[in-house]
């Protein structure tokens, strides 16, 4: 079952790169950098697959998720919202979370290495952060990039929670540690719907036209 939401999460968000791909020279910079996230997603999922194929550790690919995770959708929220405070405030959130992750890393390399509770935590939670702060604009403005906002802030915060409380119950047993990483490919799966129902309810027309 995992195997199967898994693979169909995979095959969604290859098949929503390629249309955000169809229309990368007709929409804005936002619409660019989503594109380049949704990239950036499938190039870690492919190196993962890669390095299990050759037998190989693919831990430390989180690192490159988590963190160009909150790099990409900072400057996504940053292109959105309009208000300077709401900009200085995604310029100030992004630059503490990589600062107190460098210093991490810095006085413990050997967490490239590990699964990083904090990384994911400090990461996921700015991008939600953020992401609600482009809802709450859209309240009394012009939805954009809707559908993809409360897609990522239901995927960030449950999966969120999942790496938490997986880490918790590290020490049971493999049925419920299994569980868990279905429900994050749920999740998964669920996001990439989110965002492919954005395409066709904002960019479909405009992109076969």
């Amino acid at each position: 079952m995992y195997q199967l939401i898994a693979n169909t999460g995979y095959f969604f968000l290859i098949l929503n790169l390629i249309l955000y791909l169809i229309g990368f020279s007709k929409f804005g910079k936002a619409y660019k950098i989503f594109t380049g996230y949704l990239a950036l997603l499938v190039a870690v999922q492919l190196v993962c697959v890669i390095l299990l194929y050759c037998k190989k550790v693919n831990l430390f690919m989180s690192h490159f998720y988590f963190v160009g995770q909150l790099i990409i959708l900072a400057i996504f929220y940053f292109l959105l919202v309009k208000d300077v405070l709401k900009k200085k405030i995604i310029l100030a959130g992004t630059s503490a979370g990589l600062v107190v992750l460098a210093v991490q890393y810095l006085f413990d390399p050997s967490m490239f290495f590990k699964f990083n509770l904090l990384e994911i935590t400090i990461t996921s939670l700015l991008v939600v952060f953020f992401a609600l702060l482009h809802l709450y604009d859209m309240l009394t403005d012009k939805k954009v990039y809707y559908y993809i906002t409360i897609g990522i802030i239901i995927y960030l915060l449950a999966s969120t929670i999942l790496f938490l409380v997986g880490n918790l119950t590290i020490g049971l047993s493999e049925n419920l540690k299994f569980l868990s990483w279905t429900l994050n490919a749920v999740l998964v799966l669920v996001n990439q719907l989110f965002v492919l129902y954005e395409w066709k309810k904002s960019f479909y027309k405009k992109t076969i036209s």
